[in-house]
């Protein structure tokens, strides 16, 4: 199959071509036409299966048909990064459309935000706090949605943003097309689907809760106190070029970006607690790979889109199983292969079950390496 064959408009398939995509992924073969057809649709997929095509192409496309000042689209995204890509696509995937596309999330000065509003634009991608304090502030009408959709919808109960959620939803009017995307089907989620979708297609790409098939996992059982030195290691005796570090908290990102550095190993961290012009700077670096090593809390590093990312660390494993899917999921995208590494200590044990028990499988134990010639202490395995 083609995206020829799901009746895209010219306009879009030259831009697909620009980009070099000439098949959809099953999310993209799915998702499309069902959203053309103008019906709701709940659509379960894990990280990395093109997702954000599957419904900013459709909606670009129905958007095409009409004009107007007010924004037409919503798409709501727990993240600014993801929030910012999601703008990047669709502009991308939009440029020989006379659609005009604007995104605004907190962490910024809103003034810029509230000119691009007042420009006008057809599509807007937002974050939910700062989309409540522009309505707030009588700058965004959202009286003239005709399509909504909520990404990462999962994610977003994780946050905490439920009443925020159903604070936009009072704001929308009654008609209108419907869009909900989670990679978790929890209880929570099948509510707040039932509150807002009406007859949805269900469309699900991968089982429920799967990793992408391609992840290579590995753990490696360590004590607490050697593991910045097995990922030295690891990083340098395998030459690594990039690598995604998932820390618990912001202090820990901090306190590890900065041993890493010590040991010579570009690095940079990305918290909630840097200013989006930093996070920023640390993505680009990154992807750029001016620097080896991201080191990332769970919220900032949520929907980010890293192109052939060859490692995933988890330096500490996640409280919640279902967010070992989620950071996994940032390597083996859009068919490229990937490893993921767990770097597991006594006390953490039982979250490694957790997981183990949420995947429907036993994670292999790697052998821990020896590496005192790097001058750093030999790591003890640690009996399960």
């Amino acid at each position: 199959m083609s995206f020829i064959d799901l009746g895209l408009a010219p306009e879009l398939l030259r831009a697909l071509s620009d980009r070099g995509y000439d098949a959809p992924t099953p999310i993209q073969s799915r998702a499309i036409p069902a959203v053309l057809a103008g019906g709701d649709v709940l659509a379960g997929a894990q990280t990395g299966t093109g997702k954000t095509a599957a419904f900013v192409l459709p909606i670009l496309q129905q958007l095409a048909a009409g004009a107007g000042r007010s924004p037409r689209a919503l798409v709501l995204t727990p993240t600014r990064e993801l929030a910012a890509q999601i703008a990047d696509s669709a502009r991308s995937y939009g440029k020989y459309l006379p659609l005009r596309t604007a995104v605004v999330f907190g962490g910024v000065s809103i003034k810029p935000q509230i000119g691009a509003l007042r420009a006008g634009c057809d599509l807007l991608i937002a974050t939910p706090g700062r989309l409540l304090d522009l309505a707030g502030q009588a700058v965004l009408d959202l009286r003239g949605i005709t399509h909504f959709v909520l990404d990462e919808a999962d994610r977003m109960l994780d946050m905490g943003f439920i009443h925020a959620i159903r604070c936009v939803l009072k704001l929308l009017p009654g008609k209108r097309q419907n869009l909900m995307f989670s990679a978790t089907y929890s209880a929570p989620i099948r509510e707040l689907a039932s509150r807002f979708l009406r007859d949805p297609v269900h469309i699900d790409v991968a089982a429920r809760n799967a990793t992408a098939e391609r992840i290579e996992q590995q753990v490696y059982r360590v004590p607490k106190e050697h593991k910045r030195q097995l990922l030295t290691h690891l990083i340098q005796a395998g030459s690594w070029a990039q690598v995604l570090v998932f820390t618990r908290t912001k202090h820990g990102a901090n306190r590890l970006t900065q041993q890493l550095e010590s040991h010579g190993i570009r690095a940079a961290a990305i918290h909630g607690n840097k200013s989006q012009g930093a996070r920023e700077r640390a993505l680009t670096d990154f992807k750029a790979r001016r620097i080896t090593a991201l080191v990332a809390t769970e919220v900032a590093a949520r929907g980010l889109d890293i192109k052939d990312l060859p490692h995933v660390v988890n330096y500490e494993l996640p409280n919640v199983p279902e967010d070992y899917v989620h950071r996994i999921g940032r390597t083996a995208r859009a068919g490229s292969a990937g490893r993921a590494i767990s770097l597991v200590a006594p006390d953490e044990i039982p979250l490694l079950r957790d997981i183990e028990k949420l995947l429907a499988r036993t994670l292999a134990t790697a052998a821990l390496p020896e590496y005192a010639a790097a001058g750093l202490p030999v790591a003890r395995a640690v009996a399960a």
